[in-house]
């Protein structure tokens, strides 16, 4: 059993590491929001609404006056079709919210998922933790983000810095935060790594994600009778 101080540091703990790398996403969101004329008000409200990083950044890309809404708004539902997947895989998690779970679902990201299902590994993901991840993640964002609308300008090649990289090292060490061997965990990363490469490669849009995850859970269910059975003739 935990106590709601101990989850709430333990929520704290988990995120500082994530929001390193949310930061100098923020800023560059911001500073190419204020190349397409966006003022910090926009951007802080696209922020707050929408909350979806991956595909604020696209949309950013995309803007344009006046602003494509259907384009928009395909492209965000291609790219945010992944939350169906994280939805699915913690709502048996987290039954115990109540009508917290509404919140807890506007408040879901790649990282608030990923720290959650770490934390399903050993305890239960109870709504102090799962909280403290997202609103911490959440607030990070909009203030980097509107950050970097008003200072965009000392930020014009963030490449320089490492500062494009800072994103995918996040995703990378999440990743293999859940490596539990080459047997159990190698098929799946490699079958979601080559399957979205090959689509990215191939198929214009962002199906390369959803691809990558359909490869991944594919080969998770296909590794999985082997490894159980492994398991079993161990135990005899």
């Amino acid at each position: 059993m935990t106590t709601p101080l101990a989850d709430f540091r333990a929520g704290l703990i988990a995120a500082f590491p994530t929001v390193v790398a949310v930061i100098p996403f923020g800023l560059i969101l911001g500073q190419q929001a204020t190349a397409k004329g966006l003022t910090p008000a926009e951007m802080l409200a696209m922020s707050s609404i929408v909350f979806a990083g991956s595909s604020q950044l696209i949309a950013v890309g995309l803007w344009s006056t006046p602003a494509p809404v259907a384009a928009l708004a395909l492209m965000a539902l291609l790219v945010n079709l992944r939350h169906v997947l994280m939805g699915a895989s913690l709502s048996g998690k987290i039954t115990h919210f109540g009508r917290w779970r509404y919140l807890a679902a506007f408040l879901l990201t790649d990282e608030s998922w990923a720290l959650s299902e770490r934390r399903a590994l050993g305890l239960p993901i109870s709504r102090t933790f799962y909280f403290t991840v997202a609103l911490t993640l959440f607030v990070c964002w909009q203030l980097s983000s509107g950050l970097g609308t008003l200072f965009g300008a000392y930020l014009e090649h963030p490449e320089t810095f490492g500062l494009d990289f800072a994103f995918p090292a996040i995703f990378i060490a999440l990743a293999l935060g859940f490596w539990k061997g080459a047997r159990r965990t190698g098929p799946v990363i490699a079958a979601s790594a080559i399957v979205a490469v090959i689509v990215h490669s191939t198929v214009p849009g962002a199906w390369y994600v959803i691809a990558g995850a359909l490869a991944g859970i594919t080969a998770a269910v296909l590794t999985s009778p082997a490894i159980t059975l492994d398991a079993a003739e161990t135990t005899r």
